[in-house]
């Protein structure tokens, strides 16, 4: 993109976010924790910094008192808006990320730090023994038995963001960082541990994505499974059983390959992925190769929010340009 087709993208997902500073999916769609980070992220690396805090402030008011979120919301209903009031892991987490990425704009986020130690205590309250976070836990405080390699890659990642935080506002909290890092022993030397998702391209780039894997190990890892996810002009599958090529894995996997130092790469998969932007700034969420057709039919405040995040690494037009390699 150019830097005015970037603030276009900005602008558009500013047109879908609500006044209370919620942040749907899509226009009149329900939201989730962690996507609602995504776009604000994207809001913030064009600097619509108001319209970002906004969004941290919408979490503020929605945490619950135990610190969580629920995994999905309708924000333009009349009641809380809660839908599916269970507890996702990462979704609690990614808070984190999205507040160091703030910070690193340079706006002061020590105004959201009980919102974060309250929501941080939720991640470590679903940590095993063995370094690995249940991926969830009921209304019924039931936790899950599965741990999943996505999910946990970027926890860890979350935490060490967390943990840097804390340092900067003058607050240490060693404990966050060593939770990461036991998150990502398992994930490096326990792959047992995880329910396996081979399918999906998320669990093949995440642990490069979030340097649980760095080095000539990311680069065999992305090596490895290639040509199965990533098709040549058009960008990169969700899942490796459908002919469908999605604007979130694509740009995430961008981000995988800059941290890698496949910077080349990068370049190509982000330019194959370029048919998901209309002219108005706004990103589909997906395309069906097979047939040239758009699936699902909405397009994603996500999505474009990572493909600004994508090409703020690549060009490295702001302060927090290289955030997801620190």
């Amino acid at each position: 993109m150019t830097p005015d087709e970037a603030q276009l993208t900005a602008k558009w997902i500013a047109s879908v976010q609500l006044p209370t500073g919620a942040i749907p999916w899509f226009e009149g769609g329900h939201l989730d924790p962690w996507d609602h980070v995504q776009a604000a992220m994207g809001l913030a690396v064009m600097g619509l910094h108001d319209e970002a805090v906004a969004a941290y402030e919408w979490l503020a008011g929605a945490q619950r008192p135990d610190g969580s979120w629920a995994r999905k919301y309708w924000p333009g209903s009349d009641d809380d808006g809660v839908e599916e009031p269970e507890t996702d892991a990462n979704y609690c987490a990614y808070v984190a990320t999205g507040l160091w990425h703030l910070e690193l704009l340079g706006v002061d986020t020590t105004r959201f730090a009980p919102m974060l130690e309250l929501a941080i205590d939720v991640v470590l309250g679903l940590q095993r023994r063995d370094g690995t976070v249940a991926w969830a836990r009921g209304v019924d405080g039931r936790i899950a038995a599965e741990s999943l390699v996505t999910g946990n890659s970027s926890i860890a990642f979350s935490l060490r963001c967390a943990a840097r935080l804390a340092e900067r506002w003058g607050s240490p909290r060693p404990a966050w960082q060593d939770a990461a890092d036991r998150i990502a022993h398992a994930l490096a030397h326990r792959p047992e541990l995880f329910t396996p998702k081979p399918r999906f391209s998320m669990d093949w780039y995440y642990p490069v994505l979030t340097g649980v894997l760095d080095g000539q190990d990311a680069r065999d890892r992305l090596d490895e499974r290639w040509d199965e996810f990533v098709v040549p002009g058009h960008g990169t599958r969700c899942v490796t059983v459908n002919p469908w090529v999605t604007g979130g894995e694509t740009l995430e996997l961008v981000l995988a390959l800059v941290r890698a130092g496949r910077r080349e790469a990068a370049q190509a998969v982000y330019a194959d992925i370029q048919h998901l932007r209309d002219p108005d700034g706004s990103w589909w969420t997906g395309l069906v190769y097979s047939d040239g057709k758009r699936w699902p039919v909405e397009q994603s405040t996500w999505t474009a929010g990572t493909a600004l995040l994508a090409h703020d690494a690549l060009t490295g037009a702001t302060a927090a340009a290289g955030f997801m390699g620190r």
